[in-house]
């Protein structure tokens, strides 16, 4: 039988529980099978454990974004906006940019991107 990604990231993560990467490798597996509640779990374990994760951040609004959490979703890209700006990570500004702006259509109304 076959292992799937996510069942190496949890064998993984069972070794070592506090890895920003394995956790933001799994809450992109997670994302990508569109399980966004467990997702945001490994997410914000990921930013909690490295706070400066600008990707993570931006991972983590588009997976509130997909669980229609609006306000959580634009407090989380402002402030991945921030750390990737302060990282010098100027890729991950623009895509957080674009899901700003998804949510603003969706949504009507400023997202915040200062």
């Amino acid at each position: 039988m076959e292992t799937s990604r996510a069942d190496m990231f949890r064998q993984l993560l069972n070794r070592d529980p506090n890895n920003s990467m394995l956790l933001y490798s799994m809450g992109i597996e997670l994302f990508k099978k569109q399980k966004y509640a467990e997702a945001r779990e490994y997410l914000s374990r990921a930013i909690r454990n490295k706070p400066d994760y600008s990707v993570a951040y931006r991972t983590l609004g588009r997976v509130l974004y997909e669980l229609g959490e609006d306000a959580e979703a634009r407090r989380v890209f402002a402030e991945g906006r921030k750390v990737a700006r302060s990282n010098g990570d100027l890729q991950t500004i623009k895509e957080i940019d674009v899901f700003v702006r998804r949510a603003e259509k969706r949504g009507g109304g400023e997202v915040g991107t200062s």
